[in-house]
């Protein structure tokens, strides 16, 4: 308990460093954007396109994107639910959060693990838009930190989610 104690303490202490400054409400509209992005319209648009127009790939492109989040949904919602653990604005007075998050828990975070689910396939199935995919799947969990909705861990612990519901789904399919 008391490790995460002071894990907790580093994440305020990062959350007020990005959040306290002059440019914040800047930051902030440029970072609403951006985590727009990854509400899931788009994963749906690529991976539609993909399996119209990809051919045999783009077809085993978006049935391992389905896999993936049928695999990365369910834990995602069961560490949220299970951990409990409050978001930035609940635990301090001096972080105010941008926007009003979906969901109640902040750990981990559901856009950086759907980010980064989406991006670890991309790169697999089209390589030369690794680093694009990476970047965007970066940029998203950082905005989720700078819109005060989520601490740093909650962004490593759903990038990783979403890697390891990748790596599962590409494991079994051989790739």
């Amino acid at each position: 308990m008391r490790s995460f104690e002071s894990v907790t303490r580093f994440d305020l202490a990062f959350s007020s460093f990005c959040l306290q400054h002059r440019f914040s409400q800047q930051v902030a509209t440029v970072s609403k954007a951006v985590s727009h992005s990854g509400d899931g319209h788009l994963y749906l648009m690529l991976g539609l396109t993909a399996f119209f127009f990809g051919g045999m790939k783009g077809e085993l492109f978006f049935w391992s994107v389905l896999m993936a989040f049928s695999i990365e949904l369910p834990i995602y919602w069961l560490l949220k639910n299970s951990v409990k653990r409050r978001r930035p604005e609940e635990l301090t007075p001096y972080i105010a959060a941008f926007i009003t998050p979906s969901d109640r828990y902040s750990l981990p975070s559901g856009h950086t693990a759907a980010g980064f689910l989406f991006a670890s396939l991309i790169g697999a199935f089209y390589p030369t838009l690794l680093p694009f995919a990476f970047i965007w799947a970066c940029l998203i969990g950082a905005s989720r930190v700078l819109l005060g909705v989520h601490f740093l861990t909650d962004i490593v612990v759903g990038a990783l989610l979403g890697f390891a519901s990748a790596r599962i789904v590409l494991t079994f399919i051989g790739m």
